[in-house]
């Protein structure tokens, strides 16, 4: 070796060592940045006033300093409309300095970033990022702010808010730039829109269908960088496999339109590589399809009389399963809840109530034919014509109840939620595990059997059968496939899911902290459960939005073979790490706040 190549290594070892983290992110030798500590309020570096006013130039006077309505600071009149509003998630999301979660025990709490950019075009939110990389800030994106482990959330940060970013526009023919395909019906929605205004623009104006999310306040581009699962999604997919295009703003404040011409790499791994790590999204185009006739579900409640017929019970349902839903008319969940009691929540698409009543009759006959059975809410089918499935107007007049409105006085009539979503408003999580569970447990009964019953014993056990695509359409399969998304979706029957919460915790809402030791009771028997149904599914992967804040092998967990692909579209579109979640695409290389290297082996 030369002189001057010994010199060369020499010095770059130092450097080197501050790197273990970051070779996580490669897979073949090659320079990896010398990432940057962040820049927090009162150190040098940190912005002055003349330059957050140059940014406030920039953004057309929407930048805004942020204070939480809970702040011991903040005027009576503000906290008395935030307490007055808290179960109102409408009201939560147009609060840039709240979120839809308020906290993860022993994990995070929701506080407000010190500025935030109320972005209303890609220019704006272009602006921002350059500002933050500039600067050294710690960059946070929120859009519904519905993100269970906090990653719409960090104190001392910049926030983009796209929440004023709502525009949705119909497409008959949709093209993606540079590709030579076929015209297709599609709908373009902007970057702060809920999913409410995507279903009322596409389904109740245009009577036509879009793969989105159950929780109607849930943001359009969230999920889909999520990957993203509606009612329907074994119909129609995940969300984030039915993208066709998509304009981002990278980490060198560049406005792309992407697409899987243009930019595929970073295409692909928007459609289900977890939100705010490669980028911010401004606009999407989702494909639309033909609506069916009607939307319904099915809802009951059952009673066993003894554990030994709790499991038997579940034996049944298993099988039923099986054998009548496991398809891709129905979605939705069933779930095993305290008192040897089996909850039913299921939905269906392109059946009449007619055919839903005689395909669940069978089951209703095994239960009423055995005296160890109570329907404590016997079994009702209702179905609704699909146009109106997301039409509020329509369950005012109908069915008062089933949706809850935003009630502020200038509220927009179409801002609903269904009402058994309302308890995961502002919610303080205690624990939440997820993992995806194969359809080959379904050909062998009695394991699946005793898992579900074990981990019923230990807490309550949600089966969300349309998070899983297996019995699913294969069209849909298809797409998803070609998604982020952890591949053992493909062939799972349903998403197991474990969780725990309490009361909304925001810091200053109330006198006295939460309950954490209560929290911790609860995160211990959340434990069991899930380590009940791991025995019969090890190493299943889980639900990037919907899983365990504290998951240690994350990067397989969320992604599983995907991971290297979205690690090399990370190195090349954000090499210095501007955009930084818990347990996103390159955190390894940072502390847990997103603020330091992260320098240990």
């Amino acid at each position: 070796m030369h002189r001057r190549d010994l010199l060369k290594a020499a010095l770059a070892a130092p450097l080197l060592s501050l790197l273990p983290a970051q070779r996580l992110l490669a897979s073949a030798p090659e320079f990896v940045p010398l990432l940057q500590r962040k820049v927090r309020p009162g150190e040098p570096g940190w912005p002055s006033e003349a330059r957050w006013d140059e940014l406030r130039r920039k953004t057309g006077g929407r930048l805004q300093k942020l204070q939480s309505p809970f702040d011991p600071e903040a005027p009576a009149a503000v906290r008395a409309e935030a307490v007055k509003h808290l179960k109102n998630p409408f009201y939560l999301g147009d609060q840039p300095a709240l979120t839809q979660t308020s906290g993860w025990a022993d994990a995070w709490i929701s506080r407000p970033s010190v500025y935030a950019v109320a972005a209303e075009t890609a220019a704006d939110v272009a602006a921002a990022v350059d500002f933050a990389r500039e600067h050294r800030l710690r960059l946070v994106v929120k859009g519904g702010g519905h993100s269970y482990q906090g990653t719409s959330d960090a104190p001392d940060s910049l926030l983009v808010w796209t929440r004023h970013m709502n525009q949705v526009q119909m497409h008959d023919g949709f093209v993606p730039r540079d590709c030579a395909v076929a015209p297709q019906p599609a709908v373009s929605v902007g970057a702060g829109a809920m999913w409410i205004d995507a279903y009322t623009e596409v389904t109740t104006r245009g009577g036509r269908y879009v793969q989105g999310g159950g929780c109607t306040t849930v943001g359009v581009a969230g999920l889909v960088q999520s990957g993203g699962f509606g009612s329907f999604s074994k119909r129609w997919g995940t969300a984030a496999s039915n993208l066709l295009e998509v304009e981002v703003v990278t980490a060198d404040g560049r406005v792309r339109v992407v697409n899987e011409n243009r930019d595929p790499d970073l295409f692909w791994a928007i459609k289900g590589g977890g939100g705010g790590s490669l980028g911010v999204v401004t606009r999407l185009t989702l494909r639309t399809f033909e609506l069916p006739e009607f939307f319904g579900g099915a809802f009951g409640r059952i009673k066993a009389s003894s554990p030994a017929a709790f499991r038997a019970l579940i034996a049944e349902a298993m099988r039923f399963y099986r054998e009548a839903l496991f398809n891709p008319h129905w979605g939705e969940q069933m779930t095993l809840s305290d008192g040897d009691t089996l909850a039913i929540s299921m939905v269906f698409q392109g059946l009449t109530r007619a055919e839903a009543e005689t395909c669940w009759a069978p089951f209703m006959a095994w239960v009423a034919a055995r005296p160890e059975y109570t329907a404590v809410e016997p079994l009702k089918v209702l179905a609704v014509p699909a146009r109106h499935f997301w039409d509020a107007e329509f369950f005012r007049q109908h069915a008062p109840g089933v949706m809850v409105a935003d009630d502020r006085a200038d509220a927009p009539r179409n801002h609903v939620l269904w009402a058994g979503d309302q308890g995961q408003v502002g919610w303080f999580i205690h624990a939440y595990q997820s993992a995806w569970l194969p359809a080959t447990l379904l050909e062998t009964n009695t394991k699946l059997v005793d898992a579900l019953f074990d981990a019923s014993q230990a807490w309550n056990v949600g089966l969300h059968f349309n998070k899983g695509l297996a019995g699913g359409a294969p069209d849909a399969i298809k797409r998803a496939h070609d998604t982020a998304t952890h591949p053992d979706v493909l062939g799972a029957f349903a998403l197991a899911i474990i969780g725990s919460s309490g009361d909304p915790a925001f810091p200053g809402l109330h006198r006295t902290p939460p309950d954490l030791a209560r929290a911790r009771r609860d995160a211990s028997g959340v434990d069991q459960a899930m380590a009940a149904l791991r025995k019969v599914a090890p190493g299943a992967g889980s639900y990037v939005s919907e899983s365990d804040y504290f998951l240690r092998d994350w990067q397989q967990g969320f992604w599983g073979a995907n991971y290297p692909r979205l690690a090399r579209a990370k190195r090349r579109h954000d090499p210095d790490g501007l955009f930084v979640v818990h347990h996103g695409v390159g955190s390894e290389a940072w502390s847990a706040d997103g603020f330091v290297p992260n320098t240990r082996s």
